[in-house]
């Protein structure tokens, strides 16, 4: 409704009003998905093209699925999204290229192969000072 009442733009940072009230708080809390990176995301698309984002975005996709498929001992789907979400997929690819190398890794069990990767992203979030938590309303 919205890009309909500006001229059926596309993008929000088309707008000539962007950015609007609608971001003056938007990553101040989650719903069931970070915000946190909204407003990075919309710079970054305009920046690099939407053609280049979406190539971006499909890869983290890829990530994501290879982290819930391989290595989720059932409790770990919210943080994995989160964590592709809010990092770098530079610093994800680094993660996904040392599963790979780690042969040993596949001899443990799922439980401690989980942990492993979250000891893997934990790490890198917290030298970028990145809470891979939702913020909840308050």
């Amino acid at each position: 409704k919205c890009s309909l009442s500006h001229g059926e733009i596309e993008y929000c940072y088309e707008c000539r009003q962007y950015p609007c009230e609608r971001y003056q708080h938007i990553d101040e809390y989650d719903s069931f998905i970070t915000h946190r990176r909204q407003k990075a995301d919309l710079e970054k698309a305009q920046s690099i093209g939407i053609e280049q984002y979406n190539v971006e975005q499909q890869e983290k996709i890829k990530i994501l699925s290879r982290l819930l498929s391989n290595y989720n001992d059932g409790r770990r789907k919210k943080f994995f999204c989160v964590a592709v979400n809010l990092l770098e997929l530079s610093e994800l690819q680094e993660v996904i290229k040392q599963l790979q190398s780690d042969k040993e890794l596949l001899s443990f069990p799922i439980k401690e192969q989980s942990l492993y990767v979250v000891e893997k992203l934990q790490n890198i979030a917290d030298k970028r000072n990145v809470k891979l938590k939702l913020i909840k309303k308050k």
